[in-house]
């Protein structure tokens, strides 16, 4: 899958420019129910020298946002993300590429970037495998 995603023009310069690659975070029940985060394991392979799973968090479990209907969406992953106190300063200005392997709405990844530009993060792109209607 990574490597598909880096056929696409525009991956390469956008991980290159990237300070920071992070995975959409699980919340801790869910990691323990699947065992790995597939975005961590897509980003790993993606850029390994720059991915930073410590960074963000998940800090409420969600219903899944496949299972919601799209206007529930955005309410569903209000307040869902925070980041890694003890890290902050390690957003402050920096790119980051937010990477997932699928985005139905965009709620999720719209949320998670939000949270990063809260905290200072000069730029958020978000890389996907793929997108669902």
């Amino acid at each position: 899958m990574a490597t598909l995603m880096r056929s696409t023009p525009w991956v390469d310069p956008a991980l290159e420019a990237a300070h920071w690659v992070v995975p959409m975070p699980l919340s801790p029940e869910r990691l323990r129910q699947r065992g790995f985060n597939q975005a961590y394991l897509l980003a790993r392979e993606l850029a390994p020298t720059v991915v930073r799973k410590d960074l963000l968090l998940r800090i409420r479990d969600t219903p899944a946002q496949s299972s919601l209907p799209r206007r529930e969406r955005m309410a569903n992953v209000q307040n869902v993300f925070a980041i890694e106190p003890l890290q902050h300063h390690q957003i402050q200005g920096k790119r980051i590429v937010l990477v997932d392997d699928v985005m139905t709405s965009g709620a999720s990844l719209n949320a998670a970037a939000h949270t990063l530009k809260q905290a200072g993060a000069q730029h958020v792109t978000a890389l996907i495998f793929a997108r669902t209607d």
